[in-house]
């Protein structure tokens, strides 16, 4: 299983860190190159105060995640699973030493070498918990992908979430992590209303499955 997340616009900023090491980042040899060219057009970045990218993104889905609070069976899962998609780094593990920055998405730059990656990966299901700034780096193939979308139905009524989607995107993740790998989109729906109220909707020609959750609001 391959979980994609995006990052998060809240950085913390570390007072103390690791110096960052490209070759120790996923996909080091694969990606290299091109960090190095995104990292040429941020000279004054600080690259000595570096820290897991779950302690660096701060934002709602990773508040979700509360990575720290995992039994050490899955974090192991979520060191093999999740893939962070990043505007400086093309892909981010989980525990990746990464520094605060700031940076826009260049889908030309990542594409040919964030698609060739992940690719080669060869995942069986692949939930896709992107926001929409960071899918066109690659597209997935539909028939083994299930798209995450959040819905609040209040009074009857079924509408879009939109910033605090992802916080449910987190809390969907941490419950994936601590269950059996799902292999296919019927095993993902089965653990994800453990948590959730939810809807599976199967893949239609270029379209993923979508998994749907649905948050009841008073």
């Amino acid at each position: 299983m391959l979980i994609l997340l995006p990052p998060s616009e809240g950085k913390k900023t570390p007072e103390s860190g690791k110096q960052l090491h490209l070759k120790k980042l996923v996909a080091g040899e694969e990606l290299g190159e091109v960090r190095t060219l995104a990292l040429a057009h941020h000279p004054t970045l600080d690259l000595t105060r570096c820290l897991p990218a779950h302690q660096i993104y701060s934002g709602v889905l990773y508040q979700g995640l509360d990575w720290h609070s995992l039994s050490a069976t899955a974090k192991s899962h979520g060191e093999n699973s999740v893939l962070i998609i990043s505007a400086l780094f093309g892909l981010v593990g989980i525990n990746d030493h990464i520094p605060t920055y700031k940076a826009k998405m260049k889908n030309s730059l990542w594409k040919e070498a964030v698609g060739g990656f992940l690719v080669k990966r060869g995942d069986d299901l692949i939930v896709d918990a992107r926001s929409s700034t960071y899918q066109g780096v690659w597209t997935p193939p539909p028939g083994k992908t299930v798209a995450v979308r959040v819905f609040q139905i209040k009074g009857g009524k079924k509408s879009v979430i939109t910033h605090m989607s992802k916080k449910y995107r987190g809390e969907l993740v941490r419950l994936l992590l601590q269950k059996k790998a799902p292999t296919t989109p019927e095993e993902l729906y089965a653990i994800a209303k453990i948590g959730f109220s939810c809807d599976l909707i199967p893949a239609k020609k270029n379209d993923p499955w979508f998994l749907d959750l649905l948050i009841q609001i008073p």
